[in-house]
């Protein structure tokens, strides 16, 4: 990655300390192990091969993955990965009594992702704690329910749908629906939701993100089905609604996960225990 990054053995070795001849040993080796070039030189430095390109996500997963060793055992410090839901608009205020509460003693590192990226990067060990709207219940890992949240559907302020006790699903067959950021299992739960109506749904866009949602619901581009929390200060201030579904509403449980390696007396276990204790008044 300094070969990379200088474009140039040379400068590498003097930003890591080493001998020109040392780094040009170090990635042989890699080329070796690897069974392919990562580095082509010529007469201004060197470049990525297409293959050296392909590795470095690798490469940085584990400078990653050595930082997080070294720091679990000196700084002490918290990884959490959060989904981006979570990460965004649930996980803050809980972070900030934590530290309260602790008064900063273990400091904490957030990372927010989108659940998949989560569930690999603690598989992985470069995070201690998940905090994730859905879990495949992988081995090696205790996954606990931390809350509950419902799915409501939005619309703008002045939408006819504010009047309603709630959206039917034949209203909502013949709606323009957005869609989110995928990967959360919103689209498993709508699928026990409407059972075999699920095909009627159109859903004209997918935007990626909660953010990008609420900001095209709006603008009067159509409307979504998203967690009532995500969207509890865009009602407050008037600009969004928040319908709720007719029958038994959907609703998504909320999951912190550990691996099962990680000791109960370790600062993430303890964060994570500290969590779910607050569900409760949820």
């Amino acid at each position: 990655m300094a070969v990379i990054r200088a474009r140039n053995f040379r400068a590498a070795a003097r930003a890591l300390g080493l001998s020109q001849a040392a780094v040009s040993q170090h990635v042989r080796k890699l080329e070796t192990a690897l069974g392919a070039p990562l580095l082509v030189r010529h007469a201004r430095g060197c470049a990525p091969t297409a293959e050296g390109m392909e590795f470095v996500p690798y490469a940085e997963s584990l400078l990653r993955l050595n930082d997080r060793a070294l720091t679990a055992f000196r700084g002490r410090r918290i990884a959490i990965g959060a989904s981006s839901n979570i990460g965004i608009y649930y996980l803050p205020p809980y972070l900030k009594s934590y530290l309260n509460e602790t008064a900063g003693e273990h400091p904490v590192d957030v990372s927010i992702h989108p659940n998949p990226a989560i569930a690999d990067m603690l598989d992985v060990g470069e995070i201690d704690v998940a905090a994730m709207e859905w879990w495949d219940e992988r081995p090696g890992c205790i996954a606990r329910v931390w809350r509950r949240e419902e799915l409501v559907a939005i619309v703008p302020s002045d939408h006819p749908w504010t009047e309603l006790p709630h959206v039917s699903r034949a209203l909502l067959k013949g709606a323009p629906i957005l869609g989110g950021e995928p990967g959360t299992g919103t689209g498993r739960l709508l699928a026990r939701y409407f059972g075999d109506e699920m095909r009627e749904i159109k859903v004209t866009a997918r935007l990626g993100s909660t953010e990008a949602v609420k900001q095209a619901v709006t603008a009067g581009l159509g409307v979504s089905l998203v967690l009532a929390g995500t969207v509890a200060a865009e009602c407050r201030a008037g600009v969004l609604a928040a319908v709720p579904l007719e029958g038994e509403r959907p609703s998504k449980d909320l999951y912190i996960v550990c691996r099962e390696s990680v000791t109960p007396e370790s600062p993430s276990r303890r964060f994570a225990e500290w969590l779910i204790s607050r569900r409760a008044s949820n």
